[in-house]
């Protein structure tokens, strides 16, 4: 993620992150200290597979901790949005319909920190959410797919 770019995210979804960091910071960084200082206990650091694989965990948790820190400094809490309630805006939930399918999908548009598609939260960069934003119930919108062009119908904005 860019340095200083606005990261967009529910107040919900910002508690959650800084829960992650706090946890990385301050139990996850000392466990994988005490990882690091049993394997140089060992002995031989040059041909220790312990402190390797440690130092690797290491590796991966400070760049999730510099990510992190990334979101927290660059977050924009999504506020009730300026634009009309009926109008789909990052923070509301859209329920679309596929042409030709008779069942509906809901999404809820969020930044794409907490972009989550398993769980119908999409983000605002998406191909789908880029052609949902600033639409209306009614109106119908293509998204550009591997498979080809799909044509969704707004049903709900919630």
């Amino acid at each position: 993620m860019s340095n200083n770019q606005p990261i967009y995210l529910t107040a919900e979804g910002l508690d959650k992150i800084k829960e992650e960091l706090s946890y990385l910071v301050n139990t996850r960084r000392h466990e994988v200290a005490m990882m690091i200082a049993e394997a140089k206990a060992e002995g031989d650091i040059s041909e220790n597979a312990g402190y390797d694989e440690a130092k690797t965990v290491q590796g991966f948790l400070e760049g999730r901790i510099r990510e992190l820190e990334n979101i927290v400094k660059n977050a924009v809490v999504i506020q009730e949005s300026e634009q009309p309630a009926d109008e789909v805006a990052i923070g509301r939930t859209v329920t679309v319909r596929e042409d030709g399918y008779p069942s509906h999908e809901t999404y809820t548009i969020v930044g794409t920190a907490e972009a989550d598609p398993k769980t119908g939260r999409i983000s605002n960069h998406s191909p789908i959410g880029q052609a949902l934003l600033g639409k209306r119930v009614g109106d119908r919108v293509s998204v550009a797919s591997p498979g080809g062009e799909i044509v969704f119908e707004i049903l709900k904005i919630e």
